[in-house]
């Protein structure tokens, strides 16, 4: 079979064009590579990978006359995408298929400039991350593109490695409707300075396994072209979760775009390395309590998870149970867990035995009176949580800290069910809490300096990063994934995609360990809603509202991994 698209033609070497130029010239094609200037030709020069003779660097636009494929990657300019496909159309012959890059323009406004309409496609790319062969790329067509020259552009998609997904032309397709409010919701987090920028980086991808942090994803990407598309995503729809952030804005103007100038959020090197970083715990050094002996309240997976962490990384552990049953189910549950460590070589079988040496269990909430720091991870219901802390008030020594395991309820809440709110305050461990190395740290107004020190000191000891944040719905992660999860759904609800492709686009283009509607299958549907529901009571933005979807598969009893249904099936 003849190969698709020998020679392309690619106009702007920014990051999305050089990372396209490498790639086809990995898959085989001439490239001819087209800049307005000889000083953008030098610096995308020096971008590219690939060299001559696979690749010509040229200023002059009618070398595409050549080319089978003409790509345009230049700003998200919607004039200057459709005037210089027309100037393309000039100089091509009939049979050249143009192709956009864009993330927020109408691909079919853009066709319609071109002068080839039916000739025209979209190819949303991913360029950010490692380089896999797994990568996915949405291939757009419009209502008047042919389906020769889409069943052409897909095939070059998988010539190359790369998995197409085909979309519809609707604002910001799949990666870029879902991506580009998620990155802008960072960026106004950081700018209220709600977290600071390595906080909010380290949380998404310690909590959430996300290959960068938003905040880096935005600089690797370029302020520009992020403010860029979503303006052109605003101004296509009006949803304000476009509306750029001031402070893209603001730094844009400043000149820092972030990787190829050399400073955004960060700064960095020649290389493209980030230079230093900023306290991401508490800044200064903050005086934190001795903590000898750790109490658990709960008995479920995260209780569990709790304690083996405290008892594997040396603290004597009381774990508190509703019953006595509950309380020996949960002692075997971290035995058999630690006796998987030691069977995969990740433990040493002596730590097995010291470890449950140092776990006591049992239902008396008296034993928890000699320790230092107790963690509460009972059920997610903000009145259970205040009846443990009012019974911890009572049993526990006077300077205890008492810690909340909440993942999205405030927790001045259980501080004020207390006597001492100042001793009071949030570690969100994540599940399981034995693998997952981050910890949010939550402070209420009323926490002391200590009671925060102490949670900091002991998150370290237990082999955890920990991450400053407010007592605000959701913290820092919930915060931001909860939103992304929730417009996925919407997606499917409004039938934008498949669930399969959505979570294509979402793992294999933009590299996240899995899609988001995937996710949600294994979060729990019902978990999933309850913390949707607190996200929308808390703000009363409409943007939060559950997604009908989701309510409508919690209401038939579709949660779900859990439930062998859910957004996917699966099987039990």
């Amino acid at each position: 079979m003849a190969q698709r698209f020998p020679t392309v033609a690619v106009f702007g070497l920014g990051t999305t064009g050089c990372h396209l130029v490498d790639a086809l010239v990995r898959g085989g094609r001439r490239v001819i590579a087209v800049e307005r200037d000889e000083a953008a030709l030098r610096r995308g020069r020096g971008r590219v990978t690939a060299a001559e003779p696979a690749v010509a660097f040229t200023t002059d636009p009618a070398a595409a006359a050549r080319a089978d494929l003409v790509v345009e990657a230049v700003p998200e300019r919607l004039e200057t995408k459709r005037r210089l496909l027309a100037r393309a159309h000039a100089d091509c012959p009939p049979k050249t298929v143009f192709a956009t890059t864009t993330t927020g323009l109408p691909v079919t406004e853009i066709a319609f400039g071109s002068g080839r309409t039916d000739r025209t496609v979209g190819l949303h790319l991913f360029p950010l991350g490692p380089d896999r062969e797994d990568r996915a790329v949405e291939v757009v067509g419009t209502p008047l593109t042919g389906d020769a020259v889409l069943a052409d552009v897909r095939e070059l998609v998988r010539d190359l490695g790369r998995i197409p997904v085909p979309v519809a032309d609707r604002p910001g397709f799949i990666g870029g409707a879902l991506t580009m409010a998620y990155l802008n919701n960072a960026v106004a987090m950081y700018e209220r300075r709600y977290a600071s920028r390595d906080s909010i980086d380290t949380a998404m991808t310690l909590g959430c396994g996300l290959p960068m942090g938003p905040l880096a994803q935005l600089d690797a990407m370029g302020l520009d072209t992020a403010r860029d598309s979503l303006e052109a995503l605003y101004e296509r729809t009006g949803d304000p979760r476009y509306a750029p952030a001031p402070t893209l804005a603001h730094m844009v103007t400043a000149g820092l775009v972030g990787v190829k100038a050399g400073r955004g959020f960060y700064e960095y090197e020649a290389g493209g390395a980030a230079r230093g970083g900023e306290a991401d715990g508490l800044g200064e050094p903050v005086p934190a309590r001795a903590v000898r002996r750790i109490g658990v309240v709960g008995s479920g997976t995260m209780a569990v998870g709790i304690a083996e962490v405290c008892a594997r990384s040396g603290y004597p552990t009381v774990l508190v149970a509703r019953s006595e049953l509950r309380a020996k189910e949960a002692t075997a549950a971290v035995e058999r867990s630690l006796e998987r460590g030691v069977r995969r070589g990740k433990l040493a079988p002596g730590l097995l035995t010291e470890s449950m040496d140092r776990l006591a269990a049992g239902r008396d909430l008296q034993a928890l009176g000699a320790c230092d720091l107790v963690v509460e991870a009972v059920a997610e219901d903000i009145d259970v949580k205040r009846a443990v802390f009012a019974d911890l008030d009572r049993v526990c020594a006077p300077g205890a800290v008492l810690a909340t395991s909440t993942s999205s309820l405030p927790v001045i809440e259980c501080a004020m069910a207390t006597r001492r709110p100042e001793d009071v305050i949030g570690m969100h461990f994540f599940n399981p809490a034995p693998v997952m190395r981050l910890v949010e740290v939550v402070h209420t107004v009323l926490t002391s300096k200590e009671a925060l020190g102490t949670a900091h000191a002991v998150a370290a000891a237990l082999g955890k990063r920990a991450v400053d944040c407010p007592d605000r719905s959701g913290f820092i992660v919930n915060a931001l994934l909860f939103p992304y999860l929730n417009s996925a759904v919407a997606m499917v609800e409004e039938g934008w995609a498949t669930a399969e492709h959505i979570d294509t686009v979402m793992a294999a283009g933009q590299g996240y360990p899995m899609g988001p509607l995937r996710l949600l299958d294994v979060i729990g549907l019902d978990v999933s809603l309850a913390i949707q529901r607190t996200l929308h009571g808390t703000f009363r933005d409409p943007a939060l509202a559950p997604a009908r979807h989701l309510e409508r598969l919690v209401e038939a009893g579709h949660l779900g991994r859990k439930g062998g249904r859910g957004l996917h099936l699966h099987e039990r």
